[in-house]
């Protein structure tokens, strides 16, 4: 197993704890923001934890991106594109929205709005990164395994 493989496994299993604690976070922001209760050490961890594997998740998606991709100048087809672009963008703008989100949070003066930040940015970074994944079941992903 090469280094590109290894980082590729790598990459395909840290998407599961992140999803993990994305939807943990998410759970906990808006039970929080619903129910008016206050933000449990746990919680925040929780959240913190989220940001540390984007971030992680990132890195090594690059890694493999300057490994696998030299240059921009072959674009041969649907593949190509969603790899160099779509995949890439995409998951780029879900992570500064993770970012972003816990970073506002953390400034937000009342429990409620902090919970409000981090159920929303979370949110939207959700729904982008299960978009941006290569499902084994969806055309970009057909052939490859779940991990």
């Amino acid at each position: 197993m090469g280094i590109a493989s290894f980082l590729i496994f790598l990459h395909s299993l840290l998407r599961y704890g992140l999803l993990l604690f994305l939807v943990g976070s998410l759970f906990f922001a808006w039970r929080g923001y619903l129910l008016q209760r206050p933000i449990l050490v746990g919680e925040r961890m929780a959240t913190i934890i989220a940001v540390v594997l984007a971030h992680v998740q990132l890195l090594v998606g690059l890694i493999i991106y300057m490994l696998r991709y030299k240059s921009f100048d072959r674009m041969s087809g649907i593949h190509e594109r969603f790899w160099k672009f779509e995949h890439l963008g995409t998951m780029l703008v879900a992570i500064i929205l993770i970012t972003l989100g816990r970073a506002l949070a953390k400034r937000a003066k009342e429990e409620r709005r902090k919970q409000f930040l981090v159920g929303v940015f979370f949110l939207i970074a959700l729904v982008l990164i299960l978009w941006a994944i290569p499902w084994p079941h969806t055309e970009l992903g057909h052939g490859r395994e779940w991990i």
